[in-house]
């Protein structure tokens, strides 16, 4: 059933994330997914209201070798059992790229094996391939998370350039989730902490903005700094008025107000370029919001909506083995010896195999 030199179907990929505050660890096999491991360090950096670059690091050394090794045996796959490793070289924290990269490099010269480096958000779009299958061509995309909101036009995702209709100018969406979140005194991360207080509130109690959604205005770039401070000035409102603050309506707004635009503007992007599918993906893709009202909105547009199942919605090893499998099936060449990271990489296509620049001399 498993392959390596042994194993029945095609090339069995590995793929290793290591980009933020998850260490995650994915087989893969002919787009299905064989197993899927993840460990975060959220709690380490939950007291400190956000990710801490250093303890981010060395949480994935200590987890690197137990979270590969349980994915092995999930697989029921030995080491040498493994065609391709593929590893996230980008976008991320750099002391935390470093540690998935030198073990990947590790993985793959010990099995013998050529490594493949990925793009952490083509990692995003490919993780829905793993529960819905290969992306039409073409698609859109909606990428959601703490660090990224964008909207892309995908062809073939590792073949071709991935055309990008419009990104964030600040904030992200779930970086404003985080941030808001503080000011309403909810934990971190703030994404879901929004999302269970605005259950019990009202989603129209505050006139919170639509950000550049005005006649005019970019229709696929996106700005949620204004709509931080504008949650910010109605809580400081409440507390000079010596009020109670209504923290559910608040979160009910706001959520409110975000999927809003996220879906107003996806939707307009599937409209000028006659897409039949939108792909949202992302940490943000898991708030029960946005997926209501975008799934809403697709069907009344006759616009079939895709999302990965909720465990792969949060970065893991599954979707970066997922585009590695893809990499390995179209023929990619696999990255150089001398591969480093890259992390602030832009998306241009799902394989990322930046070279370190060399140290400079000293006159």
């Amino acid at each position: 059933m498993c392959r390596g030199s042994a194993v029945v179907g095609g090339p069995v990929v590995l793929g290793i994330e290591s980009s933020c505050d998850e260490t995650g660890a994915g087989i893969v096999r002919d787009g299905k997914l064989l197993a899927h491991v993840v460990a975060s360090s959220m709690d380490e950096h939950a007291r400190f209201g956000g990710v801490v670059p250093e303890i981010a690091a060395r949480a994935h050394l200590q987890s690197f070798n137990p979270v590969v090794r349980e994915a092995l045996d999930r697989a029921g796959l030995r080491l040498g059992q493994i065609d391709a490793v593929a590893v996230t070289t980008g976008p991320g924290l750099s002391g935390a790229l470093q540690v998935g990269l030198a073990g990947a490099k590790t993985l793959a010269y010990a099995a013998g094996v050529p490594l493949y480096g990925v793009h952490h958000l083509a990692g995003h779009v490919a993780a829905d391939t793993l529960e819905h299958g290969p992306l039409p061509e073409p698609c859109v995309v909606l990428i959601v998370s703490g660090g990224h909101t964008s909207l892309l036009l995908v062809r073939d995702l590792v073949r071709d350039p991935i055309l990008h209709l419009g990104d964030t100018l600040d904030d992200a969406a779930g970086e404003c989730f985080d941030k808001v979140a503080r000011i309403l005194g909810l934990p971190y991360p703030g994404g879901p902490a929004i999302d269970r207080a605005a259950r019990d509130g009202d989603p129209k109690a505050v006139a919170f903005p639509r950000p550049l959604t005005r006649p005019g205005d970019d229709p696929y770039a996106f700005s949620f700094s204004g709509l931080k401070t504008a949650a910010a000035r109605w809580v400081e409102k409440h507390h000079l008025r010596g009020e109670e603050l209504p923290v559910a309506d608040g979160a009910a707004a706001l959520q409110e107000a975000v999927a809003d635009v996220l879906g107003r503007k996806a939707l307009a992007a599937c409209r000028a370029y006659d897409v039949k599918t939108l792909v949202v993906v992302g940490g943000v893709a898991a708030n029960s919001r946005v997926r209501a009202l975008t799934e809403r909105r697709c069907a009344a547009a006759g616009v079939e909506l895709r999302v990965p199942p909720l465990t792969l919605c949060t970065d893991n090893g599954a979707m970066i083995a997922a585009v590695g499998d893809l990499l390995v099936r179209s023929g990619a060449e696999p990255a150089p010896l001398d591969v480093s990271v890259d992390p602030s990489a832009p998306l241009a296509y799902a394989s990322l195999n930046p070279i370190a620049a060399p140290p400079a001399r000293v006159a």
